[in-house]
């Protein structure tokens, strides 16, 4: 039964051998074309020395994937020392690290190497998007104190409409120095107003168009066809947007809001008082230090409102960098796993089919083993040893010495290395001695 076994075995190695090559180079053959579509997005050049540069990178990629995996099926399972097997192993390691260094990363960039560059277009559109958010925001900052700057012209304008119509401040009606005052106030609110207004118009315009870019950008991300030309195109709206989230930062009225706001209170000009009596003089000096003090806290309002505007971190500088599709894919790696599992087995699995010629042959070997030496000579062995017997017998040898003799060198040689020819001289010789 054992014999049996082990020669169905050796049947079943001889048979795959062809299959074995085969597969060696069919699998070597696909590695060098996927390698040949990655090798050619990373080359630059005309495109005839292009072709022939990539031509040549794949077709020695094949070779070296086929030879090495040859050697490794041929040698590897035949090494049976513990040291054999590990220098073997070691070198399978080796060249494994070597054929995915010059192989494998470009059958991905050809298997994934489109749809990572898209996936880096992709990402760079919500990071534009992020930043124009961010200095739209920022430069609407300012139109939150809008509402305050309103309501603090529009309060300066009534107190001077009251003191003109009933004198509510003095108690004397008029246009007076109070009223000046209290009108120079609401105007310089005014300007204020209208400057945040029209910032508000430039920032929305800026914003508008930063969106229209960012819609173009989308689209090229998906658009059908090639992606080399649409990351080309993409690489000028990148560049557009830029512009406009740079202008976006320098249009924010924070700045002026808060120079304005130091011109209330330091540069502040109070008026004579043109009273026609003391009383009316000393009564407008009081209202107008009030005006004052209630110009001051304004200021220090506004002051403060804008330092925390202008305290928000500003958008930060960001330049896009085009990617080969070979790059892309090594950057986007973890989100393109089945592509390199597939680039990568590819160019490793012959490395299994060694393995199982491996085992197979361990198994032969163990199974022989167990045999004694008589019943693991083969056919063409017997048939060499029955021609031995004809000849030792025709020159009147003695068979049994012979045999004996021959039987005691064999059992403290190595049975598998002994063959029938050597048999054949052992048994001459001895035919000589017994002569």
């Amino acid at each position: 039964m054992a014999l049996g076994a082990s020669q169905r075995l050796h049947d079943g190695v001889l048979a795959v051998e062809t299959m074995t090559r085969f597969a060696l180079a069919v699998l070597a053959l696909a590695s060098g074309v996927y390698t040949y579509l990655g090798v050619r997005s990373l080359l630059d050049g005309s495109p005839t020395a292009v072709f022939f540069a990539a031509i040549i990178y794949s077709a020695s990629v094949s070779v070296a994937i086929y030879a090495f995996w040859s050697y490794m099926a041929r040698f590897y399972p035949h090494v049976t020392t513990y040291t054999g097997r590990t220098a073997m192993l070691g070198v399978m390691a080796l060249g494994a690290a070597m054929i995915i260094a010059m192989s494998s990363w470009l059958n991905a960039a050809a298997l994934a190497g489109s749809a990572a560059l898209e996936q880096h277009l992709a990402e760079t559109v919500e990071d534009y998007t992020a930043d124009l958010d961010q200095a739209h925001q920022n430069a609407l900052a300012a139109q939150s104190l809008l509402p305050d700057i309103q309501r603090a012209s529009e309060r300066f304008a009534q107190l001077a409409a009251s003191e003109r119509q009933s004198g509510a401040l003095t108690g004397t009606t008029g246009s007076g120095s109070v009223v000046q005052l209290l009108s120079q106030m609401s105007g310089q609110m005014k300007e204020l107003e209208s400057g945040i207004n029209a910032s508000r118009e430039q920032v929305t315009n800026l914003f508008n168009e930063g969106q229209k870019r960012l819609e173009t950008m989308r689209t090229l991300v998906s658009a059908p066809g090639a992606v080399a030309p649409r990351a080309d195109q993409f690489s000028s709206e990148v560049v557009a947007l830029t512009g406009v989230i740079a202008s976006l930062g320098q249009t924010s009225i924070a700045p002026s809001i808060r120079r304005a706001a130091d011109d209330l209170s330091l540069g502040f000009i109070a008026p004579v008082a043109d009273g026609g009596n003391a009383d009316l003089v000393n009564r407008q000096d009081q209202v107008m230090e009030t005006v004052r003090a209630s110009v001051a806290a304004q200021s220090k309002v506004l002051s403060q409102a804008a330092d925390e505007i202008l305290t928000r971190p500003p958008v930060p500088e960001r330049r896009f960098v085009p990617l080969s599709s070979a790059e892309a894919v090594l950057r986007y790696a973890s989100d393109f796993i089945p592509a390199w599992a597939g680039a990568i087995s590819i160019d490793l699995l012959p490395g299994v089919l060694v393995f199982i010629l491996a085992v197979v042959h361990g198994a032969i070997r163990k199974q022989e083993e167990k045999l004694p030496f008589a019943e693991r000579i083969t056919a063409a062995e017997l048939l060499l040893a029955l021609e031995v017997q004809r000849a030792v017998t025709a020159n009147g040898v003695n068979l049994e010495n012979a045999v004996a003799g021959a039987e005691t060198e064999s059992e403290a040689l190595e049975p598998n290395n002994i063959t029938s020819i050597d048999l054949k001289s052992r048994t001459r010789d001895r035919s000589h001695e017994d002569r």
